[in-house]
């Protein structure tokens, strides 16, 4: 049975609001800083929540009510926020999310007293808030509160950084990303004609088997990048100030110590992985080299790392998509094919490129009241179809999430939170592989190949040149833009080997690449594809084991990473675990050789 479908490809948001004049956006604003200010001023005045565990459960159930129905920007920031993605460059968008934002900080600024004040209580009585029957529901968020409090500051200094926040970071990647969303360039396309095309389709047209058109896409990034680079060097240098400074008065020791300490993931255990994907990466060096062979070249140019090999993509329009993804769920589980139905069915998912919206995909969820929203940019490739499960997979981890839990533990932890995505992508592939004779079959697992590789070695590759950026700019006190792409070379070279050229204009990438934006959140693509690896493994030994997948993907932030792998069987703290994930990359490369010499293409 197919889907049903909208006539439209764009998001639906009213079910947020009918437009963007809705007279219930002042009022539902109006209500948030009501609610937000008569729960400050109750429980301003009162300290007995930090000696009674009954008056401080009264505190953090009203707390999370507020945050289940309200959010501190609720509906008008998650509106507002979802419209400015379809349009960077909009004015009268950036402007209302502006002002949202600022009510928005105004109300987290009016309760923050509640955190600093309970993080600074006694351990002993720490200990009797952790130990009280009647505070069980909480013990996970008052454990992890405890521990982050040792990085607090005080209640005006708090208030200063979260004011100080827009200038010192996200107005800079804003405006950064919406010169690269307006950028247009004419260039040849399959057709063998010339046509305008905007940033974020330049980056599947460098995909071609065509190398003209392969390399006037990439000409035309490069000159795009070069145009915004020196923008972009004062954005890194800036960004990398502000970590520097907040790391130093929280007293950080390093600087990914606080994006492990949000995961509720030890630094050792990040180590771990780092260090066994780095040992690996000759995995990737061998399959660059395989792939020049398969492409009949001596070496790849830099933008030629990820072009298509075989003919894989036969037009798989969007309706196609949607069928392939809804039967690769259907083998897994029904309630992934219901969740699926319902983004398709209730307008969702926003399908295809424009000029302004934001390139890439991604999925998002806010209140646990209000809808999941999908945004793709769907050229019609094999890829899309990838994407879409990737992002459908973390579209189905937010609504178990919200089913099952309560605002407070209502997200996914970073260091797990690409394990449903990669999960869905994975049994994706297998469906379009069911059919596939031997030369579609090696053109998939080079694909497959190619995303795993820059899933895992790629970002780990991309996680240490972050921390020598940062380590180099505590050193220097600024990063010309030519220092940070040489930096960026370096840890490109060093997983690519020497097959893939650094080629003119490549030591400009980073300039586009958004994930350096947020310091230290590429690891968690590495994370989450080799656990997703060794849930795959047990699902396809044991079918029935889908029920305790389903209960990881269920738990958000209510158990630590750590405790929720072990009663899965695993041991991320186990450096032999990630080897075991890296272990199956390298065998399907040995496979993917031993196919390409079957088929005598090497």
């Amino acid at each position: 049975m197919k889907s049903k479908r909208l006539n439209t490809h764009d998001w639906d948001l009213t079910a947020l609001y009918k437009s963007d004049d809705d007279p219930q956006i002042e009022r539902d604003l109006q209500e948030i800083s009501r609610v937000v200010s008569s729960y400050a001023n109750k429980w301003r005045k009162r300290d007995d929540y930090l000696r009674d565990p009954e008056a401080l459960l009264d505190a953090l159930e009203e707390g999370e009510q507020i945050a289940a129905r309200l959010g501190m920007e609720g509906k008008p920031g998650y509106y507002f926020g979802l419209k400015s993605n379809l349009d960077l460059n909009d004015p009268t968008i950036k402007a209302r999310n502006n002002k949202i934002n600022e009510v928005g900080k105004n109300n987290s600024n009016a309760i923050r007293f509640f955190r600093l004040n309970l993080g600074k209580i006694s351990e002993a009585q720490q200990e009797i808030f952790l130990n009280s029957p009647k505070l069980k529901k909480y013990h996970r968020f008052l454990a992890r509160l405890f521990k982050q409090a040792e990085h607090f500051l005080t209640d005006p200094e708090e208030r200063v950084f979260s004011l100080l926040h827009p200038s010192a970071y996200s107005r800079w990647t804003e405006m950064v990303s919406g010169f690269l969303a307006k950028e247009e360039r004419v260039v040849l396309l399959e057709d063998g004609k010339r046509s305008k095309t905007n940033y974020s389709k330049l980056h599947h047209v460098i995909f071609s088997k065509n190398k003209k058109v392969r390399d006037d896409a990439a000409a035309a990034i490069n000159d795009i990048l070069f145009q915004h680079v020196e923008v972009a060097e004062n954005e890194l240098n800036a960004i990398l100030e502000t970590k520097k400074v907040s790391d130093e008065l929280r007293g950080y020791t390093r600087p990914d110590a606080a994006r492990h300490l949000a995961d509720d993931i030890d630094s050792t255990v990040v180590d771990a992985l780092v260090d066994a994907v780095s040992k690996r990466f000759k995995i990737a060096h061998r399959y660059y080299a395989l792939k020049a062979r398969l492409l009949g070249v001596s070496k790849l140019a830099y933008h030629e790392r990820s072009i298509k090999y075989g003919d894989i993509d036969h037009n798989y329009s969007y309706d196609k998509a949607l069928d392939v993804v809804r039967s690769a769920l259907s083998k897994v589980d029904e309630e992934f094919v219901e969740i699926f139905e319902k983004f398709v069915e209730n307008g969702q998912i926003d399908v295809f490129p424009k000029k302004g919206k934001r390139a890439g995909a991604f999925c998002t969820m806010y209140l646990v009241s209000l809808p999941t929203y999908i945004l793709l940019n769907h050229t019609d490739s094999f890829r899309d179809v990838t994407t879409l499960a990737h992002e459908v997979g973390h579209g189905i981890n937010d609504e178990l999430i919200k089913k099952r839990q309560p605002a407070t533990y209502a997200h996914t932890p970073l260091a797990t939170a690409e394990v449903a995505s990669t999960f869905m992508e994975d049994f994706t592939v297998d469906e379009l592989l069911k059919d596939a004779d031997d030369e579609l079959r090696l053109a998939v697992m080079v694909m497959k190949l190619g995303d795993d590789i820059s899933t895992i070695i790629r970002q780990v590759a991309a996680y240490k040149c972050e921390q020598e950026l940062h380590k180099e700019y505590r050193q220097r006190g600024y990063l010309s833009k030519e220092e940070i792409g040489n930096i960026f070379q370096e840890h490109m070279r060093s997983y690519m080997g020497p097959t893939v050229e650094q080629s003119p204009g490549s030591e400009n990438w980073w300039v586009g690449w958004h994930h350096f934006r947020r310091p230290f959140y590429v690891y968690s693509y590495a994370s989450g594809l080799l656990i997703s690896k060794a849930l795959q493994r047990k699902f396809r030994q044991e079918p029935t084991f889908i029920l305790k997948i389903k209960e990881f993907l269920s738990a958000g932030s209510s158990v630590s990473p750590k405790n929720i792998f072990l009663a899965l069987g695993i041991d991320i703290e186990d450096k032999a675990f990630w080897d075991q994930g890296l272990d199956e990359v390298e065998q399907l490369l040995r496979e993917t050789e031993k196919l390409a010499k079957k088929l005598k293409k090497i």
